[in-house]
């Protein structure tokens, strides 16, 4: 077991590297750059990896989680992504964003702190906001509403 934490970590690292030094757009073309410099990968072991890393896939590629929860949270950077925002049910909120940026806008999301999110579940253009109850929703609704200048729709 050892050996394969270790595999694991210098695979990440190397990952970490590629991603910081040129765009990647597939995780074929990752595997491919990660067996070039010699190092054992397959697609599925690069798909977990990215995934527990917090990588993020944006149009122009995949991208490193920033450094900072503060950071992580600023919303500035995917506010033009939302689309709308509408309430379902008494504890899901469904955000609406740009094809390709739900990802992103729900890692935003999840670092912010806010207490009233429960958890975030992400597709391609829909993120699956669940709070607690209608309360928490209503004050989650007034957040987004603030952040992101879009009123709910019914």
């Amino acid at each position: 077991m050892p050996a394969q934490a270790e595999h694991q970590a210098r695979r990440r690292e190397a990952i970490a590297a590629i991603i910081a030094s040129q765009a990647v757009t597939r995780q074929a073309e990752l595997v491919a750059l990660l067996q070039a410099a010699g190092i054992e990968a397959t697609q599925s072991s690069v798909s977990r990896d990215l995934r527990d890393m917090g990588v993020i896939k944006q149009k122009t590629g995949y991208a490193l989680p920033q450094a900072s929860a503060a950071a992580e949270a600023d919303f500035d950077s995917v506010a033009g992504f939302v689309r709308a925002l509408r309430p379902a049910g008494p504890n899901l909120t469904i955000v609406i964003t740009a094809v390709g940026a739900a990802q992103r806008v729900a890692l935003s999301l999840d670092r912010s702190g806010w207490p009233e999110i429960a958890g975030t579940l992400s597709g391609d253009d829909t993120i699956f906001v669940a709070t607690a109850d209608r309360a928490r929703q209503k004050l989650l609704l007034a957040r987004l509403n603030a952040v992101f200048g879009i009123r709910p729709s019914p």
